[in-house]
């Protein structure tokens, strides 16, 4: 080759190189393209390859964070029982109280408000509610007071007892106003469970050690109660409003009186009777609206039904008419129950879903599954005993309380063969017929 001929070619090689290294440039910057359009665009980037404001994103992303904080998701719950489900909390629900006389229900909420809900409103579409506000704090237990004219809550951070006073407009709404003053604190472990008796006379509180306080509608603790239980799970006022009764590590219900002279002034508090024969800790127990009948439900995997009618006086002890299964309480940590007015029904929680049962036959009727988004804090029937309430979100859902329809026809027919005359006959086949209607339209009436 000549050396004329040398330059030319070392020439036309850096060409050929150059041109080489931009096809190979090219190439890869068409399959890192397609290889970010496969995975999805940056976080960064905006749709028009622009990166975005990093002040306004941040702005956004901020607002957005404190919306999904501020509105977590709804559970969704359906059933064909479901009466209704009342959400106006931005909170979790941990207690409930149907008022005496059967027109309100109260619910207190980790959001600091106490909400007043109309129970002639709960087949409507739309559920009204009024609201207490809590300051500074919020409540974990509610009671209504006897005339249900006002309500007393627990604090959480305050650890006392405070009372609302409901005042009622001219528009027919309430002002909730909270006492100058709330309760001394005296309890040295957190407070489970807290009561009014139906007479006016006494307030119970109990807490999570073995103590139960008696105290006076003006703050003063009458009594000191040690339940000698190892711990307390759970604790309530009868509804006669002579006893108080406690639950906790032993197989056993605690029952005592508290007792108050002619002229209504306190005088002990006295132990009554005891429930025995679970064979390992007793998880709740509840009474019926007469205090005539009481139930309970143990880590030994059976309930019980009472019959609590005795003279414990004369050293009669109370009697066992029925024992069921519910394997759930075994190992569940939060076990809930509740008794029908009429003690015909007993309905059982464990985590987040209910199980019906029917006390005179000992048989599992309804089952509700994934009732709420966390486990079931409170349950608990109204004084009619037509629904069902249950709460562990922001929600309480409301059910259809067929066991008990079912059980009033069987009651009815039964009675309906011993009637004697025509006017009971008659007046026993109409409830008969109203229940069997209400069943019917429910789609629960078995044939």
């Amino acid at each position: 080759m000549e050396l004329s001929q040398i330059p030319e070619f070392m020439g036309l090689s850096v060409l050929l190189g150059l041109l080489a290294l931009m096809a190979t440039a090219a190439v890869a910057r068409g399959w890192l393209r397609a290889e970010e359009e496969r995975r999805g665009r940056p976080a960064c980037q905006k749709a028009n390859g622009f990166p975005p404001d990093k002040s306004s994103g941040s702005k956004k992303q901020k607002q957005y964070q404190r919306i999904r904080k501020e509105k977590p998701q709804q559970h969704n719950f359906t059933h064909r029982l479901l009466a209704a489900a009342l959400k106006s909390h931005s909170g979790n629900i941990s207690c409930m109280d149907f008022s005496s006389n059967g027109k309100y229900l109260a619910t207190c909420a980790d959001d600091r408000t106490i909400r007043i809900w109309s129970t002639k409103d709960f087949l409507q579409r739309e559920h009204r509610s009024m609201r207490a506000n809590v300051e500074l704090d919020h409540a974990t237990l509610v009671r209504f007071s006897p005339d249900c004219r006002a309500f007393i809550v627990w604090l959480a951070n305050g650890d006392t007892l405070r009372v609302f006073k409901m005042t009622k407009r001219e528009d027919g709404g309430y002002t909730f106003t909270a006492t100058p003053e709330d309760f001394p604190k005296k309890h040295k472990a957190p407070v489970i469970d807290i009561g009014i008796a139906n007479t006016g006379k006494f307030i119970m509180t109990a807490s999570s050690d073995t103590t139960v306080l008696i105290w006076s509608l003006k703050g003063q603790v009458l009594s000191t109660i040690n339940t000698n239980q190892m711990n307390n799970t759970h604790a309530a006022v009868s509804p006669c409003g002579r006893f108080v009764a406690s639950c906790g590590f032993t197989p056993d219900v605690k029952v005592w009186e508290v007792c108050f002279g002619k002229k209504g002034e306190f005088q002990e508090v006295v132990r009554a009777f005891e429930l025995k024969g679970h064979s390992a800790a007793v998880r709740s127990f509840a009474f019926s609206n007469d205090s005539r009948r009481m139930a309970s439900v143990s880590k030994d995997g059976t309930w019980k039904l009472w019959d609590t009618d005795v003279e414990y006086k004369k050293q009669q002890d109370p009697y066992l008419l029925r024992t069921g299964r519910f394997e759930e309480a075994a190992g569940a940590a939060l076990c809930r129950l509740a008794l029908s007015p009429d003690a015909q029904v007993l309905a059982l929680a464990s985590g987040s879903s209910i199980h019906l049962y029917n006390t005179r036959r000992g048989e599992k009727e309804e089952c509700f599954e994934r009732v709420h988004g966390e486990c079931i804090t409170d349950l608990s029937f109204d004084i009619t005993g037509r629904f069902l309430a249950s709460c562990g979100d922001r929600a309480v859902r409301l059910f259809h309380n067929t066991p008990g329809h079912r059980a009033m026809v069987e009651e009815m027919q039964g009675h309906l063969k011993r009637a004697s005359n025509d006017s009971t006959r008659q007046r026993l086949q109409q409830k008969l017929t109203q229940a069997q209607e209400t069943l019917k339209s429910l789609g629960a009436l078995k044939k």
